[in-house]
This record gives C-alpha cells, sequence and structure tokens, in this order.
C-alpha cells in the first residue's frame, strides 16, 4: 500500500467544507413470497419521519443520514439508518434491499403514495410512473454557492458512467434478466427531465431552465428535475443521481469518496478558470449506456480521452490514480483506494445476483442475497447493531455442530481459522473458482421442465463426522441394510414376517411400492447392492435414521466430487488425521456389483450403468461412477435380449450383459425402447426370470422405503439377525391404525405428516410451521386414506454453519450414506450432507 501523504489544514479545511450525505432508497420485500410489496407505509408509520420519506412508489422506503465530514462517519450513518429501518421491516415479516431493482415484481399490485403530487405524476406520466419499480442512492457533497454547483455539476459528468458501473446492482426486470447491469438507469432515463442538462454556465440558467420545463407543463415543481449530476432542489448541496441502490454499504461510501473528490477538483477547475471539458451528449449517453448494460464485468468508453473502449477495471483504476491528490487532501486516499480494489476483486452486485441465479436456478435466492447483503453487507450489523468488520465468526446456536453455545468446537479451529483468514471477500473468490471447476468438470443436475443445467449447489464449509461417530454410524447402517434387505427378499416370498406377526398385513398389502415386478428374482442372496440411507443428528448430538432408499439411491459421486472440490479450492484447509480417503468408493461399489453377478457369468462378469442419459438430473453422477469403475455407460436404446440373454450395443458389435447398475425408475425401464426399438420390459422381464441378468437394486425394492415399513425397521433387525437396533429413529405413528390416527389427529399441529410412498421432502406438512388451510387438507386425507399417511415426532436437529455470501449461518442439516453390500456390506467413506440450501 502506498503511504499517503499527510493531510494540510487546507486539506481538513476541504474535507469539512466539502460535507457528504447520501439519500438511499430501500426496496420492501415480502420474506416469505420475496415479492415486492405496497408496505413501506406500515414500514414508514415506525421510523422517525425526520431521517425516512416515502417515495413515489409504496414499494419504497428512502432514509437520509446525517450530515458527514468523514468516510467513516457516513459509513456509520448509512448502516445506522439501515439497521433501524431493516429492524421494523423485519419484525412485520418483511426485507429491505438496497438494489436498483428486484426481480419478483407484480405491477398490478404495487399503487403510488397517494399524496396529491405523486397522484398528479400518475395521471401525467401514466405507465412511466407505475413502473419506476427501481430505487437508486443519491450522494450529496456540500457546495452552497449555487453558481459553483451548477460549475462542477457540468465537469464531472464525463466520468459518471464508472460511478453508474460501479453500483450496477439491477440485472433482473419483471421477472427476467434484462441482460443489463443497470436495467434500473435504462428505467429511470424514460423521465423526460434525466439525464445530462445541457451546457448552463450559471445557476440563473440553470433556473431558467428549470422554469421553462414548469412552464411546459412537464413537470410541476424543480423536485421533478432529475438530470445526471444537479444542485439539489432542497439542500446546499450538488447531487449525484445515477448510480443504483447498492446492497453493500462500502460501495455506496465508494461512490461517496469518489464523488467528492471529483467536486473537489471540479470546483478547483473553475475557481482557476480552467475550461469545461469539450460536451459531446451523444458520445456520453452512448458511455452511459455502455455502463448500464456491463457493469464492473465488460468496457466502458475512455471518456473524455476517446470514445475507444477499455476494461471497467482499468477505468477504475485510472479514475481513482487520477483523483489521488483530491482525495488525499480530503484524508481519502488509503480508504477509497482499499475499497476501489475491493470492488474489482468482488465484482459488481449485478454479477453476484446472476451467480446467485446460476446455482439454483431460483430467482428467490437473487432476492434473499440482496435482502441479506443490505443486512449486512462488507461490514455487517453486529447483534447489538454496532458496525463489525468484514469477516467470518462463530454464532451462537443451541446444538450446533461447530459453534455449540458459540464457543469453537475442537475440531473446527483450524478450519475457521483459515476461513477466517480468508474473510468473506476472499471466499466468495473461492466459490467463484469452485463455480468455474464445476463447470469445467460437468458437475450439473438437471430440474425436470428446464433446458439448461444447474451446478450442483456445494457448500465450501466441510462438516466433520468424528470417527468415533462414523464407527457407530457404519455398525448400524449395516445392520439396518442386511434386515431391510432380508425384509423384502421375504416379502416376496414366503412373508414369514406377516405370518409370525410382526408386521401387519395391510402394511405391505396397502403399500403403493409392492409391485408384481418384485417376484422376478428368482434365487437368494442381495435385492439391494446399494442402499442410500439419510440420518439426522438432534441437537444432544445424538443421530437417527430418518428414511431409507432401496431404489435408486443417487449422491455417491457428488458425495466424491465435493471433497475433491474443497481440496481443491481450499487446498489449505487442515486435514483430520485418519480422514477416510473417498477414492476407494467406485471400486467397493464395483465389487458389490461383480458379486451380484449370476453363476453363469464366470469369474469376470460383464456389468453397465444404465441411464436414461443427460436429461437425467443425475447424469453427472452416472458417467463419473462409469468411468471411475471402467465399465460401460449404457442407454436402453443399446440393450436388447435375445432369448432369454441381455445383450448390448455398441459399434455394430454385440457384448453379453450380466449385471445392470440400475439408475432410472422401474416405471421408466419397463417402457423405454431397446435396440429393437421395441419396449425393453417385457424381454427384460424373460432374461430375469430365467436368472441370467441381475439388476442392481432389483426391481419391487419400494416396499423396503415404505414410510409404514420405517416403523417397524427396529422390530424386523430383531426378528431377521437377533440384534438390538444400534440407530434411533424417528417414533412414527401409523395412520392405519385407529388409535394412532386419534393421536395424530388430535396433534396434527406437532407432528410431521407423510405418505407412505414419498420421497425426500415431496408432500410432507410440517405442523408446526403448516397453515390451517394446510393442516384442515392433510386431515381429510388421513381420514379418507389412512393407510396411506404416518406421522411422527418434530426431532429438534442440530445445525452447521455454511457460507451465506457474507457471514456463516447455522442450517440444519441431513447426511445420506451409502452402504455397498454383496458377500459383505461396507458403507462408503463418502457421504454427503444437504441442507434446505446447499450441500457440503
Amino acid at each position: 500500500m502506498t503511504e499517503s501523504l499527510p493531510v494540510t489544514a487546507d486539506g481538513a479545511a476541504a474535507a469539512q467544507d466539502l460535507t457528504l450525505g447520501v439519500e438511499e432508497e430501500l426496496h420492501v420485500v415480502d420474506l416469505a413470497t420475496r415479492e415486492l410489496v405496497p408496505r413501506a407505509p406500515d414500514v414508514l408509520a415506525r421510523l422517525d419521519p425526520e431521517h425516512f420519506s416515502a417515495e413515489l412508489h409504496r414499494s419504497v422506503v428512502e432514509t437520509n443520514t446525517p450530515v458527514a465530514a468523514t468516510l467513516d462517519d457516513l459509513r456509520d450513518g448509512i448502516v445506522s439508518r439501515r439497521r433501524d429501518a431493516i429492524a421494523v421491516a423485519e419484525s412485520l415479516g418483511l426485507g429491505l434491499a438496497a438494489t436498483g431493482t428486484v426481480p419478483l415484481v407484480d405491477l398490478e399490485s404495487l399503487p403510488v403514495t397517494p399524496t396529491s403530487r405523486y397522484r398528479r405524476m400518475l395521471d401525467d406520466y401514466q405507465l412511466l410512473a407505475r413502473e419506476q419499480l427501481i430505487c437508486g442512492a443519491q450522494v450529496h457533497v456540500g457546495v452552497p454557492d449555487r453558481d459553483e454547483a451548477v460549475a462542477v455539476a457540468q465537469r464531472v459528468t464525463p466520468v459518471l458512467p464508472v460511478l453508474l458501473a460501479l453500483s450496477a446492482s439491477s440485472p433482473y426486470w419483471m421477472g427476467e434478466d434484462s441482460g443489463y447491469a443497470s436495467v434500473r438507469s435504462l428505467v429511470w432515463m424514460r423521465w423526460p427531465t434525466a439525464g445530462d442538462p445541457g451546457v448552463l454556465d450559471s445557476a440563473a440558467e440553470h433556473d431558467a431552465l428549470v422554469d421553462d420545463l414548469i412552464a411546459s407543463g412537464t413537470i410541476t415543481d424543480p423536485k421533478m428535475v432529475y438530470f445526471d449530476v444537479r444542485p439539489s432542489a432542497h439542500l446546499p448541496t450538488v447531487e449525484l443521481r445515477v448510480t443504483d441502490s447498492s446492497p453493500d454499504a462500502d460501495t455506496v461510501v465508494l461512490l461517496a469518496g469518489l464523488f467528492r473528490a471529483l467536486v473537489l477538483r471540479a470546483r478547483d477547475d473553475h475557481r482557476a478558470g480552467r475550461p469545461l471539458p469539450p460536451s459531446r451528449p451523444p458520445l456520453q449517453r452512448a458511455a452511459m449506456w455502455r455502463a448500464a448494460r456491463s457493469g464492473l464485468e465488460g468496457d466502458l468508453l475512455d471518456l473524455p480521452r476517446s470514445p475507444s473502449p477499455l476494461p471497467a477495471a482499468a477505468a477504475v483504476e485510472r479514475l481513482v490514480g487520477e483523483l489521488r491528490p483530491q482525495l488525499e487532501e480530503l484524508g481519502d486516499w488509503e480508504q477509497v483506494f482499499d475499497l476501489s480494489v475491493r470492488a474489482l476483486s468482488r465484482g459488481s452486485s449485478a454479477a453476484r445476483q446472476r451467480r446467485a441465479m446460476a446455482r439454483r436456478g431460483r430467482i428467490s435466492d437473487v432476492v434473499d442475497l440482496v435482502v441479506a447483503d443490505t443486512r449486512g453487507g462488507a461490514t455487517g450489523i453486529g447483534p447489538e447493531g454496532q458496525t463489525i468488520p468484514a469477516g467470518l465468526f462463530p454464532y451462537a446456536v443451541e446444538g450446533d455442530e461447530a459453534f455449540p453455545g458459540g464457543d469453537v468446537a475442537p475440531a473446527y479451529t483450524g478450519i475457521l481459522n483459515v476461513l477466517s483468514a480468508l474473510g468473506s471477500g476472499g471466499l466468495r473468490r473461492r466459490e467463484d473458482a469452485r463455480d468455474d471447476e464445476q463447470r469445467a468438470r460437468g458437475i450439473t443436475f438437471s430440474v425436470a421442465g428446464e433446458a439448461a443445467t444447474r451446478l450442483f449447489p456445494f457448500d465450501l464449509v466441510p462438516r466433520l463426522v468424528t470417527a468415533a461417530d462414523w464407527t457407530r454410524l457404519s455398525a448400524g447402517l449395516v445392520q439396518r441394510v442386511r434386515a431391510l434387505d432380508r425384509f423384502v427378499t421375504d416379502v416376496y416370498g414366503e412373508r414369514a414376517v406377516v405370518r409370525d406377526g410382526i408386521v401387519p398385513e395391510w402394511v405391505i398389502d396397502g403399500s403403493p411400492e409392492l409391485r408384481p415386478s418384485g417376484a422376478l428374482v428368482a434365487h437368494d442372496g442381495v435385492r439391494a447392492q446399494v442402499a442410500g440411507v439419510d440420518l439426522v443428528r438432534d441437537v444432544d448430538g445424538e443421530w437417527c435414521v430418518l428414511e431409507d432408499n432401496l431404489r435408486v439411491p443417487s449422491g455417491i459421486a457428488y458425495a466424491m466430487q465435493n471433497r475433491r472440490l474443497t481440496e481443491s479450492v481450499l487446498p489449505e484447509l487442515p486435514m483430520p488425521d485418519h480422514l477416510l480417503s473417498i477414492e476407494g468408493t467406485p471400486q467397493l461399489l464395483l465389487t458389490s456389483l461383480r458379486e451380484a453377478a449370476r453363476p453363469a457369468a464366470g469369474d469376470n462378469p460383464s456389468i453397465v450403468v444404465l441411464s436414461q442419459g443427460p436429461d437425467d438430473s443425475a447424469w453427472f453422477e452416472h458417467r463419473l461412477l462409469a468411468e471411475e469403475m471402467g465399465v460401460p455407460l449404457v442407454r436402453s436404446t443399446e440393450l436388447f435380449v435375445e432369448g432369454t440373454r441381455v445383450f448390448r450395443i455398441r459399434s455394430g458389435k454385440r457384448y453379453p450383459v450380466d449385471v445392470i447398475y440400475l439408475r432410472m425408475g422401474e416405471d421408466s425401464l419397463v417402457h423405454s425402447p431397446g435396440a429393437d426399438g421395441m419396449p425393453l420390459g417385457p424381454s427384460l422381464v424373460a432374461a430375469l426370470h430365467a436368472d441370467t441378468v441381475t439388476l442392481a437394486n432389483a426391481l419391487g425394492n419400494g416396499i423396503g422405503d415404505d414410510k409404514a415399513v420405517y416403523a417397524y425397521v427396529p422390530k424386523l433387525i430383531e426378528y431377521y439377525l437377533g440384534e438390538k437396533p444400534l440407530l434411533a429413529d424417528v417414533p412414527t405413528y401409523l395412520c392405519g391404525i385407529r388409535d394412532q390416527r386419534e393421536e395424530v389427529l388430535n396433534r396434527l399441529d406437532e407432528l410431521v405428516c407423510k405418505p407412505v410412498d414419498g420421497y425426500g421432502g415431496d408432500r410432507i406438512v410440517i405442523g408446526p410451521h403448516a397453515s390451517p388451510e394446510e393442516l384442515a387438507a392433510v386431515r381429510r386425507q388421513i381420514i379418507t386414506a389412512p393407510h396411506r399417511w404416518v406421522a411422527q415426532e418434530v426431532v429438534r436437529l442440530s445445525t452447521h454453519p455454511v457460507f451465506d455470501g457474507h457471514q456463516l449461518a447455522a442450517r440444519h442439516v441431513d447426511l445420506r450414506a451409502f452402504v455397498f453390500s454383496g458377500s459383505e456390506s461396507v458403507v462408503a467413506p463418502a457421504a454427503l450432507t444437504w441442507s434446505p440450501r446447499r450441500a457440503a
């Protein structure tokens, strides 16, 4: 860092004279729906009207900072006003977003503020007024002499595109990506008085122009003059009006520091009688358009030197360097220089919003990001409302795995040290590197109905499971999967479990996952070569099983790649002693598949991975597992059955198939076309019946996933294995049993209700969080078809930190473990943690 010159007495006087203030416009959004809502009056009713005011639309709150002499004072004012407004908004279930636009908007539900002035504006401007659902940040610098204020406004015009690019925070408009970094500026420029006012030599000329605009009927008062820079209509200041509202408070401070330095330079030039830079309005408009189009991520025009483009980063660096004499005179050099470096490293808010959208394809994530950034920003708002420095800190949440009671768990000390050293900005850059690597490796998944794939959501904060916990979990997982496998075999065989009174027959016969195809396995042996078991940890540190998956469990490859990504993107993270390597996972899976082959396959059975292809949500996983096991990845159109033997066709040749690692649902398999164009299902059934091929996993295994069967797993373990269960279950009630159903109906608002054939979060109703309408609907369904529903007690889940873009935040998590079964069962050394927002 280059040392700054000492601040002279004249410099101190300049800083005191050129005072600062900011008017910030903040969108009001519903925290549940993430939509822009007309509830600013509710927020303003609880705030001091001297510091907060209404705007044209009832969805906007405007804040006014105190007059500040220094950038630090200005930052404190911005944060203080935000803190007060956010506290009120959040108490009403609302969020505030300091951003040019918010993406989720219903134009018809957003009336203007009902004052005579705003109603007249609506009458005069119609659609133009209705669609001004935008927010800007206006920076004021004290210039009491109005002639000087007009002269300053004329002289700073050429560099305004750089300030707009730094502030760009509005890529989305009416639910769509506009293709611009600041679509707000395009909407704003529709006002007839917006933009460059042309050459004005004095305050008298400025006032005459304003009077003529009023006389023309175009505007009704001086406040409707929306020039890019203007003498304020109500304060002794010159006012910058081109910038978007910025979620990051430091960006506003940077803009204010640069603008004040520009004002000082312009004032000095005016007093020295230096000529105005030449004005070329069409080029200036082009430069503003280019800044709105690209923000910091593209080129800007090199005005006033040349119309040629140059990278935005170079334009920012040049401006900061040129303003160094003024910044040093004001005592702002080091601060503005550091903030500019940080801004260029972080990129524009518009780019960050697009990255948030790209990760999961959810526009709500964009709203969450800007609300979170507005609430904290780079400097942050501490628990007592104080400004805190950038960084990553522990939090206090009961039952948190990393920060129990606010203390750092010993196993996480090294991890936290690395994350804290990186800080929020450094970790965001690592997130960018992670995204780049995911794209390069194709670590994506697809969502039905969407053409583009998404990056797999992966958090950079690793979760640790202790060796002691993993040993206990492994033993319990193997035990559980062995019992479930024997249960499924029994269901499609003798049904001894029913005969001996362990499981009621209605539980099995009433299951939607009881399939005739399950009886096609004509031999003893393993039916579930790959099982997935979802576990949760409660606030007391105890593990329990949430659900089982013996059909087509996914996530193995993602768990492996998450570890690899962590090691690649955060190589400085300390590795725990005796950390299990994930690299042997594919060979463990391959061993289980080889051992599933029938005796006729010999010592070297032919194995294929059967996928639906690139349209499958887990196509990446199918490709990686096939590649790392060294077996072919095929689609149904590459398989055919001759007699009772399955073959694959490749390059005109046919190869026998002994084991099919099935990565599609049973219904899809039965109806998929084979190599001969005919449905593969009937001929494959013949091969299964002839015992010439193995499907891993076997058809009909879904009976083992049934939520009603889940309630009997402890008994199944004792019945089939003669052992006590090693893993706990969540207490479960079967609505098909009268007494249990009555208890469920009496406690609907306390329990979690699930359909027996649900998977993941499918159709789950969480009583404590459900609306009266949702509870009434599930009550009707339970009464109508009680055997199709179960209910469970609510588990007080542990939490684990994730990085939410600017700080560590607690999230509830679960853990998917994988068990591979052949001659023996083993737990894969790769497990996948899921949170409601991302995986780690």
